[in-house]
């Protein structure tokens, strides 16, 4: 038997701050003790003017190549998630691909919205298992939202913020990736998005002017406020039972960082102290498809995740997408 094991983890955050303060500039509205009390988020950071989506894939990437010992020669596979790409066409994986120096992976992008990570670890894990010319895979999350954010908006340019987080797998003969849950309640999928610039919304000059510019992530209509904290414990006990494991037995809990508070409303939910998750939207913001890879890597570079911890991942985002996966750390 062969399993996906995480050999290493990277992130890259860029350097540029807008705090809550800053934001408040922008809008003209007091806005910080909101987000703090009811969202958590004290800051976030966006890419500088010359970076693009792939930018933040490569620093990412050769953070987690350098401390797994892999060259980009070496990489079999490379999965890029995100829902923010370089290009509609082709790919940022084969941007990605070509800035790295991986000229033997196969490259393909995913899309999931903010659940594109969990989801593409699901698929890059059950490649390695079912086929033995994978030895390693490269899988990055990179969100690049800021350059789709109206900053009139308070509704979103409070939220979202820009980041990549990757894993390199490799393969093992004892389980690591134990499995997945992948789910989604579709008739949300015109809630939340990005709803210009593709066949449905072409980005002509008459949509431009309709739309008041150029293409921009909007909130267009409600969803349940209780969506996460409800389905979130379900996916994870489902997927728990596939494994005949048990809450107790998770060590580590990673969910999207979105909310503070619907973090903490899981967590009771599932009977299980904070001090068993982490989180990074305080200090980050929301980094979409990046957040939990970003938000795993710190963790582990603090100490939080220790080899034989069995973790689990639960995101959702728009679509309404949803994906759950559980690793025992090997690394």
């Amino acid at each position: 038997m062969r399993y996906a094991h995480i050999l290493s983890t990277g992130r890259y955050v860029p350097e540029r701050v807008l705090t809550n303060a800053d934001v408040e500039r922008v809008l003209g509205e007091p806005v910080d003790e909101w987000l703090r009390q009811n969202v958590g988020i004290e800051q976030r950071h966006v890419m500088a003017d010359h970076e693009v989506t792939s930018d933040l894939c490569v620093h990412a990437a050769e953070q987690a190549m350098r401390r797994a010992g892999v060259t980009p020669e070496q990489v079999d596979l490379l999965v890029i998630a995100t829902d923010t790409p370089d290009y509609l066409s082709p790919a940022t994986a084969s941007v990605v691909q070509a800035k790295l120096g991986a000229r033997n992976a196969g490259t393909y992008d995913l899309n999931s919205a903010c659940a594109g990570w969990v989801t593409a670890l699901d698929v890059a894990s059950k490649t390695i298992a079912a086929d033995d010319s994978y030895q390693r895979v490269l899988v990055v999350g990179a969100y690049g939202m800021s350059r789709f954010v109206n900053w009139k908006d308070k509704r979103t340019c409070t939220l979202f913020a820009d980041g990549a987080g990757a894993v390199v797998l490799g393969a093992g003969d004892t389980p690591g990736f134990l499995g997945a849950r992948l789910l989604a309640a579709g008739e949300y999928h015109d809630a939340l998005g990005i709803y210009t610039g593709g066949t449905y919304r072409p980005a002509t000059s008459e949509t431009l002017a309709l739309t008041q510019g150029r293409p921009a992530v909007q909130f267009l209509r409600k969803f349940p406020a209780t969506f996460n904290t409800e389905r979130w414990p379900v996916l994870l006990q489902q997927l728990l039972g596939r494994a005949r494991l048990t809450l107790d037995d998770v060590d580590v809990f990673v969910f999207t960082q979105l909310n503070l508070r619907a973090i903490e409303a899981t967590m009771q939910v599932l009977g299980q102290p904070m001090s068993k998750t982490h989180w990074t939207m305080d200090k980050w913001g929301y980094t979409g498809s990046a957040c939990i890879p970003m938000t795993l890597d710190d963790a582990v570079e603090q100490g939080k995740v220790k080899k034989g911890d069995l973790v689990a991942l639960c995101a959702s985002g728009g679509g309404l997408a949803m994906a759950s996966a559980l690793y025992r750390w090997t690394a």
